[in-house]
This record gives C-alpha cells, structure tokens and sequence, in this order.
C-alpha cells in the first residue's frame, strides 16, 4: 500500500475517531424528555435522517442512518451504526463513515457521505453510497467502504465506483440500492430529468466494476420530478417485484410504491399499480432487507425534510420507524404490518368489549393511558349510524385543550389522523382511503412513542405516520362518536417497556 493510500486511510479513521468521541461526550449531556422515544432506534445525540443500509448480516441486525453527530441540524453527514438481534433492542456501534475524501468532503455543509445501502459480499459488509460535494464536478458519484469486522469501515482505494450520472442535466444521482441476482449484483440510483422522476439500472461482477443497463422506471408526469431513495426488490413467491420511491415535488405525496415485473435482459421494470406507501406526514426514505427468516422488512425515517422538529432544541432529531414486514395482495397493493417481535415489549394489559358510544359522546378509558402505548381498536361499520364519524382521541390532557385525533368516517370511507390539537409540532390533517373489511369492520392498531404516532389499519392496507409533541402529563385515551352512533367490538391495550 503506498503512503498516499495509507494517508487517507488515517484521516479518515481519525475523522470517525473525533465523531465518536464528541458523541460520547454529549450522550453523557444528554438529559431525559419526554420527546425522547422509548423503544424506537433514534440517535445517542445529534441529527439522524434517512435510513442506509439495512442488512441481516451474521445474525444480526444491522441499521446505518444518516448522521451529523456535532449539532441537531442537518450538516456534512456521517454514517451512524447500529445492530440488534432481535428488531426490538438496539445497541449503537461507532460512527461508520465520515466525511475525508475530495469526493464526499467540501468547504461548506453541503458534503458528505449520503445515503446508500449495504451487501454482504463473500463475509465483507460492504457499504455502497452517494459521495456528495457542493460545487464540485460531478456533485455526486457513488462510492464503496468495506468491513471485515462489522464495525470499522474503509473505504475503497478506487473510489468512485461510478463516477457520475449516466447523462448529463438530470436532478441528482444518488442514492444506490444493491442486491444479487443469479451470480451479478444490481444497482438501482434515484435520478430526475426533464421534470420526470427516474431510477438508473447497473450491473456488476465486483461491486467496483459498473456497466450502465438504462434507465428502469420512470414518471408518467404525476410521480415528482426526481426519485430519491429507490429500492427494487422481489416480493412474494412468484415473479412479481415493487420499486419504492420518495419523490421529490409532489405536494403531500412523500413516499410511493409500484408493483411490476423487472425484465433483466431489457433492464426494464414494467408497473402496472402504483399507490401512496404511507398516508402520514412523517415518513421519508425508507429502506428494506430480507432477513435471515426471509421476510422483506422496511424501516423509514420518521420524519420529513422542512417540518417544525422541537426536539432539536433538547440536543437530537429523528427516529426510524417500527420495522414492518411488507406482503404483497394479489391485486398488487401492498400491505405494511408491525413486525411480531415487538410483542416482547408488551406490558400491563387491558380489555374492553361490546361498548355502545353514543352520537356526539366521548368516552374515558379510565384504566388505559399513557406515553407508550400499544392499542388494537376493532370497531363495527355496519352497526355505526350512515353519517357516523368514530375513533379514539390520544395523549389526551385532563382539560380536554390537547389530544391526537384518529378518525373513520363510514359515509366517506376515509381514515383520518388530526393534529390541529396535538402540542407543540406542526398540525395537519392526515387523510387516507379505507375500505372496511370484509366482515364489515375497521380494525385500527396505534403504536405510541411519546412523540410518534403510527397507525396500520386493516392488517396493513393502509398505514399513517405521525409525530406529535404533546406535554408530558397528557397521557389520556378516549373513544368518541360524531354524527352518529358507533360501536367498540373490542378494544385492547399494552403498556410497552
């Protein structure tokens, strides 16, 4: 190894040398609040945003994110580490990556080593991600770092592995997703042009040697005009596969799934179904993995790019969601359901059924409250009156001034989460289509975090995602009807430790 190599290797360990060791010194400042979440993977301190390279690896779990260590806010990123063996506990590992080479490394905020994903090649946990540099020629290339241990990372000697976008005056090239396929590995990086999201389409042999197949899928002029964070991957046991996408610039829409066919000897992901992927305000750039019990399992980033975060003022942002498993319909449309280990965080339990609520009416759970909470409401349409809207109102303080509102209303058949009232974050008004099922119920199943909210309704059909701020003492659940009568078929409910 020559010394210039030998060189770069150093700066770049010294680099994720002083990362840790601030992390460390600022873990220990850190102070407990209620914002701060409880069994969510979120940062030890400083900023977190998209999810990069999930990956079973050896058998266990592993989380990369998106990291800027030294303040709250969004600056040069790093790679932040974790590992789990069981999805539920979490333990952080040291800074992975960190900024250090002409290609991810500027003089202003704009540089970094951004987001990418992670492959297991031959027992070598390798990282492929977007280097990124303000000003500089191409702004993004993608790039390789390699691990024989798990934990400390270097970087490929012969970085750039892709040197630049395929074509020139597209909207950004970044983001690579790699997987196997019949002996070759593939890539998939987010791209736009002409006002059209697009995802480009490589190939390998090596991971370091890339030829460009053409560009997979693209817009058809409703779908924004660039694709972050594409992932393309296999589901189901026939040859059907979903490409998730964040598109860039398009209104309310932050996260998005198709379902097709991928074609690997055209290069070409034919769609033919195409859906919103969660119905929330907070949910960006999310990622899956298969793991070793052949689930496809998603994480995102629970939280999105120009919202009021109040808890950058206590010294952290963001938080990954809960993973979920994803299942494929028949039809093409896509389910999302917690993943069965959380059920280990399970606690003190309780039970209601068969309650009545009456018109214009609320109903205080009395022995059901809390800041972590794990509810699962069944409630009857066909019982409900025509016009009836119903749910349950959360983080309720004991004035009735606060509260989250989760709302179905049969007439429309629209699922709604309202946080015009929820604390100090933004408000808004989360709408989503939601059909009863067959046996002419909703079932409605919350997860609550202190500051998140997410909801799967009917199994996983649709799901919402939410951060709220409540203040600490608004802790009550309540049932409520509107318009109508409705009907609790049953309700339960879990502390979660």
């Amino acid at each position: 190894m020559d010394q210039q190599a030998v060189e770069r290797i150093k700066a770049h360990e010294e680099r994720v040398e002083q990362a840790n060791a601030f992390l460390k010194q600022k873990v220990d400042e850190l102070e407990e609040d209620s914002y701060r979440l409880s069994y969510h993977l979120m940062p030890p301190a400083g900023w977190m945003n998209d999810p990069n390279g999930l990956i079973f690896y050896k058998d266990e779990y592993h989380a990369f994110y998106q990291h800027y260590p030294y303040e709250a806010k969004w600056g040069p990123m790093h790679w932040g580490h974790a590992k789990s063996k069981d999805l539920v506990n979490w333990e952080h590992l040291p800074v992975a990556l960190a900024p250090s080479e002409v290609y991810d490394t500027g003089e202003n905020s704009g540089h970094g080593c951004w987001s990418g994903s992670a492959v297991d090649d031959n027992g070598h946990l390798t990282l492929i991600y977007t280097g990124h540099v303000d000003g500089r020629t191409p702004v993004e290339v993608q790039c390789l770092a390699t691990s024989t241990d798990g934990l400390n990372f270097r970087k490929e000697a012969g970085n750039p592995v892709i040197a630049g976008a395929p074509e020139e005056g597209g909207l950004g090239f970044r983001d690579p997703k790699v997987w196997r396929h019949a002996g070759a590995w593939y890539m998939v990086v987010g791209f736009g042009k002409d006002g059209l999201g697009k995802v480009q389409l490589y190939t390998s042999e090596n991971l370091r040697e890339w030829r460009h197949l053409g560009v997979a899928a693209e817009s058809d002029g409703t779908m924004g005009d660039m694709w972050e964070c594409p992932d393309l991957f296999p589901l189901g046991s026939g040859d059907d596969y979903v490409l998730v996408i964040s598109p860039m610039n398009m209104g309310t829409t932050k996260t998005m799934y198709l379902t097709g066919k991928l074609n690997y000897e055209t290069g070409q992901f034919s769609y033919g179904y195409k859906e919103r992927l969660d119905y929330g305000f907070d949910f960006y750039a999310p990622q899956t993995f298969m793991d070793g019990q052949g689930r496809r399992i998603l994480q995102g980033w629970i939280n999105i790019w120009g919202a009021k975060m109040p808890e950058q003022e206590r010294g952290w942002m963001g938080a990954f969601t809960l993973p979920r498993e994803l299942k494929l319909n028949a039809d093409g449309t896509l389910r999302m359901e917690p993943v069965a280990e959380l059920q280990a965080l399970r606690g003190a339990h309780q039970r209601v059924n068969g309650l009545s609520i009456g018109a214009d009416t609320e109903v205080t759970l009395a022995g059901v409250h809390g800041d972590t909470l794990e509810l699962i409401a069944v409630f009857d349409v066909a019982k409900a009156g025509g016009a009836a809207e119903f749910g349950l109102l959360l983080r309720c303080s004991e004035d009735g001034t606060e509260y989250t509102k989760v709302v179905y209303s049969a007439a429309e058949r629209k699922l709604s989460v309202d946080r015009t009232r929820s604390g100090a974050g933004e408000a808004g008004v989360s709408e989503a289509p939601l059909t009863p099922m067959a046996d002419g119920r909703v079932r409605l199943h919350l997860f609550l975090d202190r500051s998140s909210v997410e909801l799967f309704a009917n199994d996983g059909v649709k799901t919402v995602t939410n951060r709220i701020y409540p203040a600490a003492a608004s802790l009550g659940i309540k049932l409520f009807a509107e318009k109508g009568e409705a009907h609790l078929e049953s309700l339960d409910a879990w502390v979660l430790g």
